[in-house]
């Protein structure tokens, strides 16, 4: 058992202990537990050289790869501060996040997905006062400038050169500002430290029986808290991550099967995307035996479907939380496997509040779901009065979520707070209506949300994503819903959509949703 849970130390013993172990596979590429441990002390020392060091928060803008694994391990080892940057992310918010965690360096991928990131650094860099080096990931020629350079070069100027020695290392220090997706307004800087993550990773890793020998796809972005605990607790049980930029679930599925994956992560949307797939055939995943589905709500529909191939357990968590608060178990019954989120972590305390009152409630009462232990933020960068309102005076993060936990401490979660539906003095919760119409056959993907309304305070809109091909309306789903559920919760209105607009880490962006429906005045009700 780890007596300290600093990642920089961590890693560099499973180094030592098998240097030539595989950590990542990239394509045809294998980076060994020595290789990619001396990339990072030639890139920490480099850094240390231009000044960089304790407390100095470096943003990583790339998409999953070699390069992040070894950005992340130099910051750890310097003690500075990773700040996870989607490389999806707009001009506009990439420098509200650059700014705002008051970033020191960022290491960038030079072009990628048709954005030329040189150019949009060189036209940031003015508005970036405390941005004092941008390294750049590719083979670029640069623009002149002292503040640029190349990862590679920078690996060859540090290497074989000492990383300065460590002073006072805690694991209470910060490891990261993770900044949440934004879903409910403006993203927040998520101060995580090296204890709160590192153990967090590894206790979700032991529930998942990670050994050396497992081979772990790695498409949730690393960014995200979930892909960014999924890569330390792969790292942490010395076993390999196999890559993959940007999710595809095409090449997915030939990656899992030519690498031989046999543990599985990813969101919701990543699963139903994968079994959309002409090319599915779940007899070319037999390597498959474990994963974990989080990130946002799971049906328990889609559980089903996933376990008849892969045998996967549902997490949840939240950001703040470092991310995972609760996860099931392989060996628990089905009933539970499917109908819950599972039992709290070790070391991780799960109660029911009552929104009202605050008081903590008994077992099989609807409240807001709290969460206490070491795995819990150190507060939001640099809002105080934020990081106040999600705390109780005896140490409880309020989530936002509300759920319900049984006498036996497994947790079932109803839905966000904030997007709790009043409809004629009823409140209702979309995840339990979700759920629901999930079931119709020509239902690919459905998200529940309210609209203002005269006399009833809200109503209730179904917006569907149809399976590829069908046929189907707005009275059809109201029929159904009437067969299955009580006349309250029944869609006043039902809106059908291509897709749904997404976060980078795969969360429907609930308000942009919203906006869209109370602006397309062609919405009626069905039937």
């Amino acid at each position: 058992m780890a007596t300290s849970w600093s990642l920089a130390p961590l890693i560099e013993q499973r180094a030592r202990e098998h240097p030539e172990r595989p950590l990542a596979v990239v394509g045809d590429r294998t980076w060994s537990y020595g290789h990619v441990e001396s990339q990072a002390c030639a890139l920490a020392a480099a850094l240390a050289e231009l000044g960089l060091g304790a407390g100095d928060r470096i943003a990583v803008n790339l998409p999953n790869g070699i390069e992040w694994i070894v950005s992340l391990l130099a910051a750890a080892k310097l003690d500075a501060v990773v700040v996870p940057v989607s490389p999806q992310l707009s001009s506009h918010d990439l420098r509200y996040q650059l700014r705002h965690a008051e970033a020191s360096a960022v290491v960038t991928i030079e072009r990628w997905g048709g954005v030329d990131y040189l150019q949009r650094f060189e036209d940031l860099l003015g508005d970036l006062p405390d941005l004092q080096y941008v390294v750049t990931v590719g083979d670029e020629d640069l623009w002149y400038d002292d503040r640029i350079f190349q990862f590679e070069d920078l690996i060859s100027s540090g290497s074989g050169r000492a990383v300065p020695a460590s002073v006072g290392r805690t694991d209470t220090q910060d490891l990261a500002v993770v900044y949440t997706s934004g879903t409910m307004g403006k993203p927040k800087g998520v101060r995580l430290s090296h204890h709160a993550l590192v153990e967090n990773a590894v206790r979700t890793a032991e529930v998942l029986e990670l050994s050396p020998e497992d081979r772990v796809l790695a498409a949730v972005p690393f960014f995200a808290s979930f892909g960014f605990s999924m890569m330390v607790g792969t790292m942490a049980a010395g076993a390999t991550l196999v890559l993959q930029p940007l999710f595809d679930a095409a090449a997915a599925l030939q990656l899992i099967a030519s690498a031989r994956v046999s543990v599985l992560h990813g969101v919701p949307t990543q699963f139903h995307l994968l079994m959309r797939e002409e090319a599915f055939d779940p007899s070319r995943l037999r390597s498959l035996r474990t994963g974990i589905i989080a990130g946002s709500s799971v049906s328990e529909e889609l559980v089903r479907r996933v376990r008849r191939w892969c045998d996967v357990l549902v997490a949840y968590g939240l950001t703040e939380t470092g991310p995972t608060v609760t996860i099931t178990r392989l060996g628990d019954s089905d009933d539970r496997r499917v109908g819950s989120v599972g039992r709290a972590l070790p070391g991780v305390e799960v109660m029911a509040m009552d929104i009202m009152t605050g008081a903590l409630h008994g077992p099989e009462a609807v409240g807001e779901i709290a969460v206490r232990g070491s795995n819990l933020m150190c507060g939001y960068l640099r809002m105080p009065t934020e990081t106040a309102k999600v705390h109780t005076p005896d140490g409880f993060f309020l989530t936002g979520d509300l759920g319900i936990i049984d006498e036996d401490g497994y947790v079932k979660i109803l839905g966000r707070r904030q997007e709790t539906i009043a409809r004629g003095g009823m409140q209702l919760y979309p995840r339990e209506l979700e759920d629901r119409l999930r079931a119709h056959p020509a239902v690919d993907d459905v998200c529940v949300i309210g609209v203002p309304h005269d006399v009833l305070g809200e109503q209730i809109c179904a917006c569907i994503v149809p399976v590829e091909g069908a046929v189907i309306t707005g009275s059809e789903i109201k029929r159904f819903a009437q067969e299955t559920m009580a006349a309250y919760k029944v869609p006043d209105l039902v809106r059908f959509f291509d897709v749904f607009p997404m976060t980078g880490s795969g969360k429907v962006r609930r308000r942009e949703l919203s906006r869209a429906i109370a602006l397309d005045h062609t919405v009626t009700h069905s039937g």
